[in-house]
């Protein structure tokens, strides 16, 4: 099973924690450096309608890791070292007025948290995950002061992996459900999902399902534009094609879709990756 247990490590979502429910082996990690993309002039509003605003960009460079402490002890860290969000210049026809476009830039927030095998070396393996979300970004930029590179405020997740490898055949299936406990006046989440994924040889797509559905418990006013606000919510299907060169080494691209959403950007979101196994 071991082979198909490490199609899971390799190829992981930057904004998921992935690897199923099995755990990093011990003193084995798992390095990916990504780029990210989103461009929309549409926004999904509270009441799940599309509506159009200002062009906006969100590009994130960042790392994410796992590394084995123990058999069962995995640690985490998803770091935005890189976010850069940008508004498009508007230019009325009419009156031949011009507002000027905006842009900013700073490190975002980041995730850190470690995960336990609960059940492991079993045909159905079970791990738990406590995740921290620093609030490194920056909830107010630009000119326009309306820019953002994380949300400022800080949760906590735990999350609960459960993964079955259809061993001989070249097929696994995971799914996770988790609870975000967010402060500063932000709504708590539940978020759920899961994932198929085929090795053929070196080539491994993956289709993946994630859902976030807030708990409307919080006060926070909702962002008018972006990704980063109170009562966020969407269903998101997304599709990731790896390719390993080597057996330490590979790259990945994928690209996520919402079916529908609330006070999130319309676009989808692209990614391209690097990652290195120790």
């Amino acid at each position: 099973m071991k082979k198909y247990i490490v199609v899971v490590f390799v190829f992981i979502a930057a904004q998921t924690f992935a690897g199923g429910g099995w755990p990093q082996p011990k003193k084995s990690g798992y390095f990916k450096l990504s780029q990210n993309f989103i461009r929309s002039p549409f926004f999904f509003a509270p009441d799940g309608s599309i509506v159009d605003i200002t062009t906006i960009q969100l590009f994130t460079t960042s790392v994410y890791g796992e590394y084995g402490f123990t058999n069962r002890l995995t640690g985490l860290i998803y770091f935005p070292f890189f976010v850069r969000n940008t508004l498009n210049e508007i230019q009325y026809n009419q009156s031949g007025n011009t507002v000027p476009g905006d842009a900013f830039q700073s490190m975002g927030d980041t995730d850190i948290g470690i995960k336990y095998g609960l059940i492991v070396n079993k045909p159905i393996v079970v791990s738990a995950s406590l995740i921290f979300g620093l609030p490194l970004g920056e909830p107010v930029g630009g000119s326009s002061q309306i820019l953002q590179t994380g949300d400022g405020e800080f949760n906590q997740m735990i999350k609960f992996d459960a993964s079955y490898s259809l061993y001989p055949k070249p097929v696994y299936v995971s799914g996770y459900a988790a609870f975000n406990n967010r402060t500063n006046g932000f709504s708590d989440e539940v978020r759920f999902g899961g994932e198929v994924g085929v090795t053929l040889k070196k080539f491994i797509p993956i289709l993946k399902l994630n859902v976030v559905q807030s708990l409307y418990n919080g006060n926070a006013e909702e962002a008018q534009n972006g990704i980063f606000s109170n009562n966020t919510e969407y269903v998101s299907p997304t599709l990731e094609l790896n390719y390993q060169f080597t057996d330490k080494t590979g790259i990945s691209c994928s690209g996520g879709f919402a079916f529908a959403g609330k006070n999130i950007l319309a676009a989808p979101n692209w990614s391209l990756g690097v990652y290195w196994k120790l």
